[in-house]
């Protein structure tokens, strides 16, 4: 064929879902005309997406799955390309997040994604920005990706969201005092809603803490258990039973010591009004 590109799907993201693309397209015997038909593009938009010289949107992808009958393949795999400036590993948990009926969080340090303000993801992405860890385009990646993220939870049915946040959460300054009252705001009513349970793990509990790292455990719509953690390069989804089982427990003796549901809400107000 007359100047078909190589292609190394090994190179990246990007280059993986084009060479899946052409892979099937060629199985199927199709001209890039032909799939563009089924897709509704044109043959140059499958070409520019086969050599990953355009990235493929979520519509895309979704109608790519349509026409090779992948159920939902290209558009899990289309996350890794979008979301090329998370951890490896994060746009796969993204993919189970979204279906999750029950999410359990532990924080430590910083709001956790899922409760942030547009205000304090900005700022921690202008931090970031501001220390060369990554682009301006990076970081409004990363904000929207709050805000998709967020979204999600209103699906219908909600699922329940259960987040236990360290006391370094609260007492952490991010922006300025209006940026942190407004999100002393949203915990509040975060935790106000009727599928929802917010906790404080205050510093007194010491020794008592049976967890000490940033974790997330999922329970899927089957009751299957999974887990994700993060390293400083990468993030790490587990499905073993046995070892989410024991970190499920855990995170329960959590609970149990964290304090309870009106005490962290009156916790998160007495520093909405400057006091310690």
């Amino acid at each position: 064929m007359v100047n078909r590109k190589d292609l190394e799907p090994e190179s990246s993201p990007s280059a993986a879902f084009g060479a899946r693309l052409r892979s099937l397209r060629d199985e199927r015997g199709w001209t890039q005309d032909e799939l563009a038909e089924r897709i509704g593009c044109s043959g140059a938009h499958i070409s520019a997406v086969e050599t990953g010289r355009r990235t493929p949107t979520q519509r895309f992808s979704a109608s790519a799955d349509r026409a090779f009958g992948t159920g939902d393949r290209f558009k899990r795999q289309s996350e890794a390309v979008r979301y090329k400036v998370l951890l490896e590993g994060f746009p796969e948990y993204l993919a189970h997040e979204r279906r999750a009926v029950e999410i359990r969080l532990y924080e430590v340090g910083v709001i956790p994604g899922l409760l942030q303000t547009h205000e304090y993801a900005s700022a921690l992405g202008d931090s970031a920005v501001k220390r060369g860890v990554a682009t301006r385009e990076q970081a409004d990646e990363r904000i929207a990706l709050v805000a998709q993220r967020q979204a999600s939870l209103t699906r219908t049915p909600p699922p329940l969201v259960f987040v236990v946040l360290d006391e370094s959460c609260l007492r952490r300054p991010i922006g300025d005092q209006a940026l942190m009252d407004a999100q002393f705001a949203r915990l509040i009513e975060f935790a106000e809603l009727p599928n929802t349970v917010l906790q404080v793990a205050p510093f007194d509990i010491g020794v008592r803490r049976p967890m000490t790292l940033p974790v997330t455990v999922l329970t899927m719509p089957d009751r299957s258990l999974m887990s994700y953690a993060e390293s400083a390069n990468r993030g790490h989804l587990e499905r073993d039973s046995a070892s989410v089982v024991s970190l499920l427990t855990d995170y329960h003796q959590l609970q149990a010591e964290a304090l309870p549901r009106a005490a962290s809400i009156g916790m998160i107000s007495q520093l909405r009004k400057g006091k310690p």
